[in-house]
This record gives C-alpha cells, structure tokens and sequence, in this order.
C-alpha cells in the first residue's frame, strides 16, 4: 500500500489513476476504469477529464449507484455527464433489479485496470454498509440493503479486489478513525477492510490523516 498525504488530493488522486490508464494504454490499448461517487467524485473527474488521455480509448464503468430515477440528484451518473470516455452506466431504473446487476456484470472487463474508491466515516466503501451481506456476494455485481434512504447497486469485492490497482480518494476529519483503523489497526470490521492493501494507494487530506502516525502518512 502506498499513503499520500496532498493538500489538492482529488488532483493528486486523479495523477495516479492517469498513471496507472496510461501504462496500461502503453501494454493493451485500451484501459478500463470503475469510478464511484460522493463528495470528492466531481473534483476527481474534473481533474481526471483534463488529463492528457486518449479517453476514446478508456472504458469507464460505475463501482456503485443508487437506485433512483434519471436525473435524482442523489445518483452517481449525473457525475458523469459529459465525461470523455466511454461510460456504462449502471441500470438501476430498470423493472428486475437482479436481473439488470447480471446483465452489468456481463459487461464489465475480466479485470479492472483501476478501481477508484471513497471511503464515509462509516468505513463503507463502494456501497458495502458495514454488516450488509453484500460484502459476502459472490456475484460480480450485487445489489445492498436500503442504505441511507436508498437500495444501492455495487461492484462486490472480488470485482474490486481483482483490479490490477486501486486508488481510494478520502477526505475529511470525520475520516479520520476509519482510516488510521484500516491503514495501522486494530481491525475494526469495517467494509473497508476488504479492499487489499496490497496493490492499493490511498490519497488522503491532512484531515483525514490526522490520526495516522508520521511513518505512514508521508507527505506529498
């Protein structure tokens, strides 16, 4: 795992996804990229779109959404308007929920070349609230109990975990225990624990690195 500490992560955080979309243009010609949502997602894919990339060459999927019409402010994809890649977005306003996250699935690439993750004060990642049997799913792409006022649609772990490279985006001081518990420990359950370490770059603000010690949280 590698621990960056910037004062503009979402910048940072969008350099290393770049890197890792151009090595992997560099070795296939094409690269693939799930990307989620949340309060850090409009700064990444801002900074991400500016970035000298053959996007026309680049796949982006959705790591999780939820399940509400076209156009609810709540959902991920409005994120995505606009954005110069090739986007599949996730079908959650189709009649058979179940159905639709199985024909997701099918689409997705055999292994992501990136997976960008956030991370909330809960320790859920993707849309895995903590004790939600989801995080045990053994289907490429699942569907999570009503979280925070919606049923969500998601990658599962073994989709994320098999990514060649992760990059989680975290900000915020009420980050700040999650992230030092699943970087330093003691394990506490939390979803985010699932993701490996291994393979794994973790962007922080210093805000939500307070609580790490200084051989960890190096600065960037």
């Amino acid at each position: 795992m590698s621990v960056i500490v910037d004062d503009d992560p979402a910048a940072r955080a969008a350099r290393e996804i770049s890197r890792h979309l151009a090595d992997a243009l560099e070795q296939r010609g094409r690269a693939t990229l799930a990307v989620s949502g949340g309060s850090t997602g409009p700064a990444l894919l801002a900074a991400l779109a500016g970035t000298r990339l053959p996007w026309s060459d680049v796949g982006v999927w959705q790591v999780d959404e939820r399940v509400a019409p076209e156009g609810d402010p709540s959902r991920n994809a409005n994120q995505l308007d606009g954005f110069p890649a090739e986007v599949h977005l996730m079908p959650v306003t189709a009649p058979h929920l179940g159905r639709a996250a199985a024909a997701y699935a099918a689409e997705l690439p055999a292994r992501f070349d990136v997976v960008h993750l956030g991370m909330g004060p809960d320790g859920h990642t993707a849309s895995w609230p903590p004790g939600d049997p989801v995080i045990d799913s053994t289907a490429a792409v699942d569907l999570c109990g009503e979280y925070q006022g919606r049923v969500r649609m998601t990658l599962t772990p073994p989709v994320v975990d098999a990514a060649r490279a992760r990059v989680v985006l975290i900000t915020g001081d009420d980050k700040a225990a999650a992230v030092a518990g699943w970087i330093e420990g003691p394990r506490r359950r939390l979803p985010i624990e699932r993701v490996p370490l291994a393979g794994t770059t973790v962007v922080l603000d210093r805000a939500a690195a307070a609580l790490l010690t200084s051989t960890v949280a190096g600065g960037a």
